[in-house]
């Protein structure tokens, strides 16, 4: 059966209500995860969802801040959530679909401005995030698994409008590269993005503070979809829906899709 799942850092759902109904009326994925939510759980807009169809949820939040949901029109379980680096912060949840499916929704800090783990406890806390991450994953190596979500890091060159401008800013250095491919090691995750999408540049991501973002274009993809080897073959069609990022008030991030025939 073909499970289509969406990821989208949609920078406060309460705000972008309408832009997140209008995705699930126009591209109706099974399952659509939401980042950077910034609300609680009994103020986001679930019920304004379930009238689309999507009848379950599995949500973790908190005020103004974080804040993560998985949308589905299958039947899902809340398979529960992960405090990594032991932030109190609401970043992960999981889903389990009826097939033994379960949907990882993370949310990765951003780390601040200032590549420096010392003089930054931003960054500090995102590599932290990442090493609990990776050791939960060696500890229980997932299976029949989909990780997916704002991981704030492009990892390859390609990933990034200019490797060699973006080697020091917070998103693109060598420390959190590697420190996302050691987490990436750790489960087995395959990148099924790149798997579907293997050469050239893409993104997922924006600046809000470019005056025309389309005409720059200087992007990076911090979004990504993961999947556990055992069903990463059944995976195709990936895309970012970059249209989105032009939509009326949008999200300073584009969805990002893949199907899977399972």
């Amino acid at each position: 059966m073909p499970l289509t799942v969406a990821t989208w850092n949609i920078n406060s759902v309460r705000l972008r209500e309408g832009l997140v109904t209008r995705l699930l009326r126009e591209e109706a994925p099974d399952v659509l995860c939401l980042q950077e939510c910034k609300s609680p759980v009994e103020k986001m807009p679930l019920a304004a969802f379930e009238a689309l169809g999507y009848r379950w949820a599995a949500a973790r939040g908190q005020k103004g801040y974080n804040g993560v949901a998985i949308l589905s029109r299958l039947p899902m379980e809340d398979a529960g959530s992960a405090d990594h680096a032991a932030l109190g912060h609401a970043r992960h949840v999981a889903g389990r679909l009826g097939d033994g499916t379960v949907i990882h929704n993370l949310y990765v800090p951003a780390g601040g401005d200032v590549p420096d783990r010392e003089a930054n406890l931003k960054f500090d806390q995102k590599l932290r995030y990442l090493n609990d991450m990776r050791d939960a994953f060696h500890a229980d190596r997932p299976r029949r698994a989909i990780l997916v979500g704002d991981l704030n890091i492009a990892p390859r060159e390609d990933d990034v409008w200019s490797h060699k401008q973006l080697l020091r800013v917070v998103s693109h250095t060598p420390v959190e590269v590697e420190h996302l491919a050691e987490t990436q090691d750790a489960g087995g995750w395959v990148d099924v993005t790149r798997q579907d999408i293997p050469e050239g540049l893409l993104y997922s991501w924006w600046s809000y503070r470019a005056a025309d973002w389309d005409a720059a274009d200087k992007g990076r993809r911090l979004d990504h979809v993961w999947a556990t080897p055992d069903i990463a073959s059944a995976a195709h069609s990936s895309r970012v829906l970059r249209s989105a990022r032009g939509w009326e008030k949008p999200s300073d991030h584009a969805p990002v899709f893949a199907t899977f025939d399972l």
